[in-house]
């Protein structure tokens, strides 16, 4: 039984059974039963209560299981208590917490709380409503799984076109555009883990570094936080990010001629060069780690033709744009549930 996913064919869902030696006191669900778990999950600390709707299987003796009464649509109760808060509420004050954090409820007592529900009629109508915007959120899930697999490509390989392997030092050139220390308060650029892109921060006048100078930040540099590299701290800047600030830390770089940055912008992503800046890195935690960039600058992309880099750059950013565009869909449909 699962809070996301309802009840499920244990088999199927997580490929083996985890039944006893004996499931002869198992309890019998049948479609359309509903059944009471009773253990804790991190939003549903007194259990969850769902509808099986499939087909007719077998529970240990953990689930407590109900056939609805004639004037319930089962799915209803499901639905009715998908809302965490009101599922809490009503187990609340008939569930006592044992010592092993295990739930002292009986199975008569599980149903001795208040509910309100609609006639059968109204309960059947909400129960389809909220069944078309549950297959909704899935398609929007699945849309997001499988356009960010097709963004996952393996940039080692070759695919259709005509690939070669360049060091980094042979596809950058270090960038550096050093400014006295504003006073008078500045923007300044951060880089978020993981290859998540840039941020932006005001600096007010009296918080600046204590340096003689900064950087100025460019468009379409390659820029990498040394002290977060082994945490792929990595970026490639955008005309948003050009002419804020930034420390010696966060070193830029060019592309060379032949070179698209709006390509690497999805090459740098790569897990192989996230590994690669981890072991560039030495060191103990956190900032006592500081990437070493002539080692960094020795991990080898596949490169193509600059029309072709800039053709992957394309289709890969709509797809990244279909992903965003479903996220959002899949939050608003989330929300109207």
């Amino acid at each position: 039984m699962s809070g996301d996913y309802g009840i499920v064919n244990q088999i199927e869902f997580q490929g083996r059974s985890f039944a006893g030696v004996s499931v002869s006191n198992y309890g019998v669900v049948r479609t359309g039963d509903v059944v009471y778990t009773k253990s804790p999950l991190n939003s549903n600390p007194y259990g969850i209560i769902k509808t099986n709707k499939g087909k007719t299987g077998i529970v240990s003796t953990l689930y407590a299981v109900y056939r609805p009464k004639e004037n319930t649509y089962p799915d209803f109760v499901q639905t009715y208590f998908e809302q965490h808060a009101r599922m809490n509420n009503y187990m609340h004050p008939l569930v006592n917490k044992g010592a092993k954090n295990d739930m002292k409820v009986s199975s008569e007592n599980a149903l001795k709380g208040y509910v309100i529900f609609p006639n059968y009629e109204e309960q059947k109508a909400i129960s389809e409503y909220f069944a078309v915007i549950d297959d909704l959120i899935t398609l929007h899930q699945r849309m997001c799984v499988f356009f960010g697999s097709m963004v996952r490509i393996r940039m080692d390989s070759p695919l259709a076109f005509a690939w070669e392997q360049r060091k980094f030092s042979e596809i950058v050139t270090p960038y550096a555009d050093p400014i006295p220390t504003p006073t008078d308060g500045y923007f300044r650029l951060g880089i978020r883990s993981h290859a998540k892109g840039t941020f932006h921060s005001y600096v007010r006048a009296g918080m600046e570094l204590e340096t003689a100078q900064m950087h100025r930040v460019a468009a379409d540099k390659f820029i990498v936080n040394i002290t977060f590299g082994w945490e792929h701290a990595v970026a490639i800047t955008d005309e948003n990010d050009a002419g804020k600030l930034v420390s010696h830390r966060f070193p830029q770089f060019s592309f060379n001629t032949g070179m698209v940055p709006s390509y690497f912008k999805f090459a740098i992503t790569d897990e192989n060069f996230r590994h690669h800046l981890w072991l560039a890195s030495p060191g103990g935690a956190g900032r006592n780690r500081v990437l070493k960039i002539d080692e960094m600058l020795e991990y080898k992309f596949w490169v193509t033709s600059a029309d072709e880099q800039l053709r992957i750059a394309q289709f890969l950013e709509r797809l990244d744009n279909l992903i965003t565009l479903h996220q959002r869909k899949l939050k608003h449909t989330k929300n109207n549930k």
